[in-house]
């Protein structure tokens, strides 16, 4: 159950997708080059919202979507979930698949930890980036890449989760009607950066509308990031908590032993 002030609360999801990354090369490319750069993201969730309230009849205006958006996330505080990615790399036309877990928490706290056999680990305590891969096959060690953040330029696709963005001023936003009629009780936006970037073309949120209490919140349930050549990457969310107390040492990170730490 969402509470009125949009306090503490779990969303039950359930996901629609499965997701692949091939190791660094792949998902460092896209997602952690610059900070989760390179990207060529299409990312997706479905997710069920069971007890929420009321969802929307028809669709919303997008300016009126895309306030709801910013304006729940800018109470949100942090947010933890289960993902599944899948990303599709145009030039090679191969799908790519890996699972985890998020947390984000603001200002500027991000940690991806990937499951094996992935095993990929991406933290920022909102000062640095750290990557680790783990050894590939034949190898003894894994490596740590190192970025600071003021050398990066973060995700416009995740900013709106750790407090660095402003949806309205960043995007130009419109009604994507075809996939609307496909994504029932929602709404279907596609966002334009004001600012060309090299990180991606643009991004594209599902969102569905909940009401409770007599409060609307606009909640991300899938977004879609795509680059210039076409690149796509894709995330489902499950089991989804919203401000629930995250310590800040979850955002730092201990390598294995042995592992090569790489500095820019």
């Amino acid at each position: 159950m969402i509470n009125p002030g949009f306090g503490e609360f779990c969303l039950p999801c359930a996901h629609g997708f499965s997701v692949n990354t091939a190791r660094l090369g792949a998902f460092y490319i896209l997602m952690t080059t610059r900070l989760f750069a390179a990207v060529g993201l299409c990312f997706v969730l479905v997710s069920r919202f069971e007890g929420a309230g009321a969802q929307q009849a028809e669709p919303l205006d997008p300016a009126v979507v895309i306030g709801l958006v910013q304006s729940f996330y800018d109470q949100t505080k942090s947010l933890q979930a289960d993902f599944e990615q899948t990303r599709y790399t145009r030039v090679y036309d191969r799908y790519d698949r890996a699972t985890g877990k998020v947390v984000f928490k603001k200002p500027g706290m991000m940690r991806w930890d990937y499951a094996q056999p992935n095993g990929q680990v991406f933290v920022s305590n909102g000062k640095k980036l750290l990557i680790y891969q783990p050894p590939e096959e034949g190898e003894k060690n894994g490596q740590l890449i190192e970025r600071a953040l003021d050398q990066d330029q973060l995700p416009s696709a995740f900013s709106f989760l750790i407090g660095s963005g402003d949806l309205e001023k960043d995007f130009e936003v419109r009604l994507l009607e075809h996939d609307n009629e496909k994504f029932q009780g929602g709404s279907v936006l596609q966002l334009i950066p004001r600012r060309p970037t090299p990180n991606y073309e643009q991004l594209v949120f599902y969102v569905r509308t909940i009401t409770t209490n007599g409060r609307r919140a606009g909640v991300v349930q899938r977004v879609l990031i795509i680059d210039s050549a076409g690149n796509r990457n894709r995330f489902d969310f499950a089991n989804i908590k919203f401000n629930r107390d995250v310590p800040d040492k979850r955002f730092s990170y201990r390598p294995p032993r042995g592992t090569q730490t790489v500095k820019p």
